[in-house]
């Protein structure tokens, strides 16, 4: 039996062969922006909000690119956990300026960075399938499971 259910939604932003990504002091790795998902909020509404709390920008999707289903169990507790996560891309991202090592909607605690994708193998990211994930033909959703 799982126990613990999240919803989150997270955006590719992708401009110059870039992908934009954030970085939190206290967290070893870059992770795509996004959040969980709210009471009565659907996937789509929670990304836009989540973009623009963390960006300051009121950015559009795109379409939904992703899903994907993470399962793992909490090593202490051996809780089993199930994370589902809607990947969106969004909208006019050529015109988007974000600087890289801009702060976030954290402060000082978070900055914005554009990783290069096609080297994206090099940097410890989260999710890990991005380090080889393809964005060049996203146009079916693509379901991806992972066990952990």
């Amino acid at each position: 039996m799982i126990r613990n259910i999240t919803c989150r939604a997270a955006a590719f932003i992708i401009k110059d062969g870039m992908l934009l990504f954030a970085k939190n002091v206290n967290h070893p790795s870059y992770y795509v922006i996004g959040g969980c998902i709210e009471e009565n909020e659907t996937s789509e509404e929670a990304i836009i909000r989540e973009l623009f709390e963390e960006t300051g920008l009121k950015l559009e999707v795109d379409k939904l690119a992703i899903i994907q289903e993470r399962f793992t169990t909490n090593e202490v507790s051996n809780q089993r956990h199930h994370e589902i996560v809607f990947f969106y891309t969004i909208k006019n991202c050529d015109s988007i300026h974000i600087l890289d090592g801009s702060f976030s909607d954290q402060g000082t605690k978070e900055t914005l960075h554009w990783l290069p994708i096609k080297n994206l193998e090099k940097f410890s990211i989260v999710p890990e399938f991005l380090k080889t994930k393809s964005f060049k033909n996203m146009s079916e959703i693509e379901h991806i499971i992972i066990r952990e």
